[in-house]
Parts: structure tokens; sequence; C-alpha cells
């Protein structure tokens, strides 16, 4: 049984390939927008399970045997919900309000069993806190670029790692996918991991 990753963002495609795990990348197109009033868990629960749908019926009436997964991923800080800049303005002012703070990041994951569609979906939750930062060291970030495609502008595994004073829960998740969570979700859906060669990487 094949994985497809509904998503175009090549930090969840590096975990996967990380954990040693074979997938196919399929976009989703969807729109991203918030409705009014709408809370984080459901935004993101929303949105993961929008984009594992979209790309499962992209798929046509008769699909692979595979499971497909949708993650979605955001930031609130003091209630207010930070989803990816879209201006390195916005970016700086982002920034500005996570610096000093303790700021949460929530992923959920759906994850769809082919071809029967057997469905499940997760949401993980994970503190971060920051440090504090200058004017200057805010400008100097948003000026690499990394900011700019992340949820709250801020990449942990990237330049912005330099900032985290501590994360209480699952890295992974700040990253954009809650790996244990996940590995837990696909065996429970009855995928089996290819055994490790020689080398560590996932045999074919």
């Amino acid at each position: 049984m094949k994985l497809i990753l509904a998503s175009a963002s090549p930090r969840r495609a590096q975990i996967l390939r990380d954990a040693g795990m074979r997938f196919e990348i399929v976009r989703a197109k969807v729109s991203e927008r918030r409705k009014q009033g709408e809370r984080a868990w459901i935004m993101t629960r929303r949105l993961a399970q929008a984009k594992a749908r979209a790309v499962v019926k992209s798929l046509g009436n008769k699909p692979p045997k595979a499971i497909v997964i949708g993650a979605d991923t955001i930031v609130e800080a003091n209630g207010e919900l930070l989803g990816k800049p879209p201006s390195p303005r916005a970016a700086r002012e982002m920034l500005a309000k996570l610096g000093g703070r303790t700021h949460r990041v929530i992923t959920s994951v759906a994850a769809i069993r082919l071809p029967d569609c057997a469905e499940m979906i997760a949401t993980e939750s994970t503190r971060v806190r920051f440090a504090r930062l200058t004017a200057d060291e805010i400008a100097d970030y948003v000026a690499t670029g990394e900011p700019l495609d992340k949820a709250g502008a801020y990449a942990v595994q990237g330049i912005g790692g330099r900032f985290i004073e501590r994360i209480y829960g699952c890295y992974f998740n700040v990253v954009g996918l809650p790996l244990a969570k996940l590995y837990g979700m696909l065996i429970h859906l009855g995928w089996q991991p290819a055994a490790p060669s020689k080398t560590g990487k996932a045999a074919g």
C-alpha cells in the first residue's frame, strides 16, 4: 500500500523521507482562507481533511491501493491565528508578536485509505517559547526570505531555530507534521513500513 502526500510542503516531505517512508506527492488545490470566527483546531482539521479529499477525488473512480495524507498547520499567539505571511511587512509584524512569548503550533493530519475511503483525522498542539527579538533581528531574519512561506513566519528547522528557547511537545509538529501520531494512524489503516536496508533507508 503506497502513501500519497497531499501537500507541496518541502518540510512535510522531508519529515517522511527522513523517517524512511516511500511516498508520492500530489498537490491539493484547496482554498486555505479562514472562515469568520473559526477556531484553530477546527480550521486545521477542515483544511487537512479537504486537502486529502481533494486528492482522492483527483484520482478518479479507480484509485490505487493507497493512503492519502493531508495536513494543515497554524500558529496561535494570544488568541490570534497566524498563517503564512502575505508580505515581508506581515512577517515582521508576526515575529514581533511572537518575541519573548509562548505560542501554540496546531497541526491536523487526515489520512484516507483507498479504495474503501476509510478515514482518520487527528490534531496535535505544541507550545513554543520564543526569545526576545530586537527590530534588527526581525528585519535581518525576514530579509533571508525564510519566513515568507511558513505559518507564524518562522522555520524551527532553519534559521528561525536560533530564536527558539524551548519546545513543549512534538518537534515535528512545529515543522508541520506530527510524525508519531501520523505513524500510528497509518498502522491502524493497514499500512506496513518497508524493511530498512543496510544504509538505513527503506527497502524497495
